[in-house]
């Protein structure tokens, strides 16, 4: 019912910002929660951050609070994910989820979400 297209991956110096980019297919994606998750080779998929339908309760990772924003434009179809004063360690492919209505703010592992994207690379170099 949702398709998920990541872009805004790509390659920056530690401290820098990057900025992603969820663009959504479907005629319910208001509806539904979203969040963004990443994994790096040899680890397990973790989650970054969440959003709800209405964009007023959003979900943090311990690792990129105070750093990472998500938010969502539901008239365009987009969920976004700003990263600022990014660190080595969130290198990773970083992933866009979509989670059915009903779906609470605080799910926090891949199998609680129901659409993924492809998946964009984010590289910090120091």
């Amino acid at each position: 019912q949702v398709q998920l297209v990541e872009s805004g991956g790509g390659v920056v110096q530690a401290g820098g910002s990057l900025r992603l980019s969820c663009a959504a297919s479907g005629r319910t994606f208001r509806t539904y929660l979203m969040g963004w998750f990443r994994q790096a080779p040899g680890k397990e998929r973790e989650f970054v951050a969440a959003i709800n339908w209405s964009g007023g309760i959003t979900n943090y990772a311990d690792a990129v609070k105070g750093r990472f924003t998500i938010s969502r434009d539901n008239g365009k179809n987009t969920v976004y994910l700003q990263m600022n004063s990014l660190e080595p360690e969130d290198k990773a492919a970083y992933y866009c989820a979509a989670a059915s209505r009903g779906t609470v703010i605080t799910a926090t592992t891949p199998r609680e979400y129901d659409y993924w994207g492809q998946g964009t690379q984010v590289t910090v170099s120091s």
